[in-house]
């Protein structure tokens, strides 16, 4: 392959020019700032696939810790045209073409209620969503004239969340995960999904997570019937589920 020409089968990352397979990363070790510990940093970055590796920035955290910046060249590729990923499959519609949509497909406000559910303080992902003002100009389900939103805020237990869904007879349910440690997400997304199917309550509703750690594929994976990650806004959330609503509510 000509090192100047793209090639899909072999896929290499870009540093300063095509086809270098130039990478930095970065990562912090229990040890003092010192050359062993440089070196072991040099020696983990080999052992994660980089070729000739060097320690761009070594900074002290505490005297038992130090923060690695690593440059080195990526050696393996990746064949990116066998990749396949799971996506949300739906038409992005704008605040105006989803209340319209739901005049027209439900006939009836659409009732939703989102929580950042367990232990999980962040309201930031939830309040973007949810909230009147919305995110970076993107305007939140609470502007919505066919949208009843009712965001309950952070550390909702799942189920009070699941009760306060009821009391409103929610339509669609929303969960924010922001923090991840240990996949903390995972375990309480898993418990809301049980509880659900527990009280035989599961296809009551349309169900969908979201957070930075969250894709599609691992939503369906637990239950949910979508998920969305980084760069999602208030318009692809309300699109997906008054669609899938409509769907279900016009079998």
């Amino acid at each position: 392959m000509n090192e100047k020409e793209l090639n899909l089968k072999q896929l290499k990352p870009y540093g300063d020019t095509l086809n270098d397979s130039k990478v930095q990363l970065s990562f912090t070790l229990p040890v003092p700032n010192d050359e062993k510990g440089k070196e072991a940093a040099r020696i983990l970055a080999k052992k994660m696939g980089l070729s000739e590796p060097n320690v761009a920035l070594a900074k002290s955290l505490d005297k038992d810790f130090t923060f690695y910046i690593v440059y080195g060249t990526c050696v393996h590729s990746v064949d990116y045209t066998e990749i396949k990923v799971q996506a949300v499959e739906s038409k992005v519609m704008e605040m105006e073409e989803t209340d319209e949509f739901i005049k027209t497909h439900i006939g009836r406000k659409v009732v939703v209620v989102g929580a950042a559910t367990g232990s999980d303080a962040h309201t930031v992902g939830i309040d973007a969503i949810m909230n009147r003002k919305g995110y970076a100009g993107h305007y939140g389900l609470e502007r919505y004239e066919m949208i009843d939103a009712h965001n309950l805020g952070a550390q909702v237990p799942n189920e009070e969340f699941i009760r306060k869904a009821v009391e409103l007879n929610a339509d669609v349910l929303l969960v924010s995960q922001t923090v991840t440690q240990k996949d903390v997400h995972i375990k309480n997304l898993t418990e809301l999904v049980e509880l659900l199917e527990a009280e035989g309550l599961r296809s009551r509703f349309i169900v969908v997570c979201g957070g930075a750690r969250i894709t599609h594929e691992l939503a369906k994976e637990l239950g949910y019937d979508a998920g969305f990650g980084a760069g999602t806004f208030a318009e692809h959330v309300a699109s997906f589920a008054v669609e899938m609503l409509a769907k279900k509510l016009n079998k």
